[in-house]
């Protein structure tokens, strides 16, 4: 008897909802409503959810009880703090005690008479602002948060600030300049080829934006055409200390749909999905009026500017995780399963999405489409470096003079980043520690920034580009602190579905909590996260620990080791 390879391996899961018309669809979001102002628990109202759409409690007991979104409490009131990167940096991790003094609760929980719920998130997309919380979907941000949600002083939400640094945005032109959108889809879609699309992308060199760097062409090609294909836009921006993708999906969500578009049209799929975190209320509803926009206009439904090609685009809100921003887990996710990575092969774009072939590439990406295929692959290329073309949208945290939203070419010195760009600290504080890629990206010391800003240049000094945030710590945030902040975010946000990151994250924050320093175990749980996660998530804690220690020094270097 012939073993069944990955790609016959059996999901009961996947096989009852085909047989029940595909209910989880909708399972999440009704999964959402039913959460909606109950601080119970969801043994109480999942299984009904399940049983009302045909599937099985546990189908729904597992998404309910994995994503924060769910699983949380919610009061009538219900706020959500964040508790990520740039925030924590903003006051050193004081500004979550201070909402649960204001609020009357503790993160986590709902008040004992249901008024109010308190949940902790990791990004709200308001680095630059930081601290930040959404009291509902109203933000608030700044150094009087808690007055804000004690109603002392008014919501203050300033927006993303955007500048370029090329001369010649390629991703920021309608942020900055209004250009027009849906200049490029309408004539390629009528008078161009899908392999004329992708050979532009194929010359500009683009890579995705969304961490794994990953040639955009090579993957597009790996679907092949297959029917079925489906196109998805990761707009679940996880690296905490990054903005990029909010700030397109909220003031150009047209540029971004038009490069789901094209990239729909050189893959030959039908169907295109948008996932929006639900961390960004205001994101997803600037994408929704684009999408009815887009179908008004004629550029998307059933016949696309009355020529053969058929294209339907849909929006998705995720419920709260890190790691269901992996294209495994996002495809999950979309299933209606829990978020939690898959093993590979099969690659998405052989079996993703219920099966069918699928392409993930995040909003960023696909914001860059419009550009190549209007101008020109090889006038892309040009911009960047030879091995890394084009830009990148660069986030600077709230610590920075002048923080926003930099559009820069890749292969920028990031001491220029940091000095020219941001300006320095605030206030003229020092430098103590910059943290390139999220907290699983790395951290450079302040002597140690001149590196390009490019995949290749920080992984040579253990940091990662990741979606390209950089939060700065000056000296007021202690490494000690620092480090267990690294450690609570991974056992917080581990999927769970490998033991070595379950398990490892949680024994790592154990060792950073105690008082001696970590000696032969940390040195062997190190190999283990390194060489038996499932993800890359599990993989980079080790990585991103050891340059944290690098940057700090004395202080952790033990942690180094």
């Amino acid at each position: 008897m012939v073993a069944a390879g990955p790609a016959d391996r059996f999901d009961a899961f996947r096989a009852l909802a085909d047989r029940r018309g595909r209910p989880a669809h909708w399972l999440i979001e009704s999964l959402a409503e039913a959460r909606a102002g109950t601080a119970d628990g969801p043994e109480s109202w999942a299984p009904a959810v399940a049983a009302h759409v045909g599937l099985p409690a546990a189908a729904a007991l597992g998404p309910a009880s994995y994503y924060a979104d769910l699983s949380a409490p919610r009061g009538r009131r219900h706020v959500r703090v964040c508790a990520a990167t740039a925030c924590f940096a903003a006051r050193a991790g004081r500004h979550l005690a201070d909402a649960e003094e204001t609020l009357g609760t503790v993160h986590g929980t709902a008040s004992p008479d249901g008024e109010v719920s308190l949940q902790a998130v990791r990004c709200l997309g308001y680095c630059y602002a930081g601290p930040a919380a959404l009291d509902g979907d109203t933000p608030c941000t700044g150094p009087t948060l808690s007055g804000q949600l004690a109603g002392r002083e008014p919501p203050s939400a300033p927006r993303i600030p955007a500048a370029d640094d090329t001369g010649d945005p390629i991703l920021l032109g309608s942020v900055l300049g209004g250009e027009p959108p849906w200049q490029v889809w309408p004539e390629t879609v009528t008078a161009s080829t899908p392999s004329m699309v992708l050979s532009e992308v194929a010359a500009s060199g683009l890579r995705g934006r969304g961490g794994a760097g990953f040639r955009v062409a090579a993957k597009w090609e790996t679907a092949g055409h297959a029917p079925g294909t489906v196109v998805v836009a990761n707009g679940d921006e996880g690296d905490p200390g990054s903005y990029a993708d909010r700030l397109l999906m909220e003031v150009d969500p047209a540029r971004v749909l038009e490069g789901l578009a094209l990239a729909c049209f050189a893959c030959g799929a039908r169907q295109g999905v948008v996932l929006v975190r639900s961390e960004y209320p205001a994101a997803l509803a600037r994408m929704r009026e684009a999408v009815e926009h887009a179908y008004a206009e004629g550029h998307l439904g059933p016949s696309v500017h009355d020529t053969a090609t058929a294209l339907d685009i849909r929006l998705v809100e995720g419920a709260g995780s890190y790691v269901a921003g992996e294209e495994t887990a996002l495809i999950a996710g979309l299933e209606g399963g829990r978020g939690c990575a898959r093993p590979r092969p099969p690659y998405p774009t052989e079996r993703g999405l219920w099966d069918a072939p699928t392409v993930v590439n995040n909003v960023e990406t696909l914001a860059a489409v419009p550009w190549i295929v209007l101008r020109g692959g090889e006038a892309y290329a040009r911009r960047g470096i030879r091995a890394e073309t084009g830009t990148k949208l660069v986030s600077l945290s709230e610590r920075f003079a002048r923080p926003g939203c930099y559009e820069v070419e890749l292969g920028t010195p990031v001491r220029r980043i940091v000095t020219e760009l941001g300006g320095g600290l605030k206030d003229g504080a020092e430098l103590a520690a910059l943290q390139v890629g999220g907290p699983l990206g790395g951290f450079l010391a302040a002597d140690t920034l001149d590196v390009p800003l490019s995949e290749a240049g920080l992984s040579a000094r253990g940091a990662a580009l990741g979606h390209a945030g950089l939060v700065a710590f000056d000296q007021r945030a202690a490494p000690e602190d620092v480090l267990r902040h690294v450690w609570e975010f991974a056992a917080a946000e581990s999927c769970g579905a490998c033991s070595p990151c379950r398990v490892g994250s949680r024994r790592g924050l154990e060792m950073a909590h105690a008082k001696t320093p970590p000696g032969r175990e940390w040195e062997r749980l190190s190999r283990v996260l390194a060489e038996a996660s499932l993800c890359a998530f599990g993989r980079r804690i080790p990585l991103a620990v050891r340059s944290l220690a690098r940057a700090y020094g004395e202080p952790l270097a033990r942690w180094g080791s």
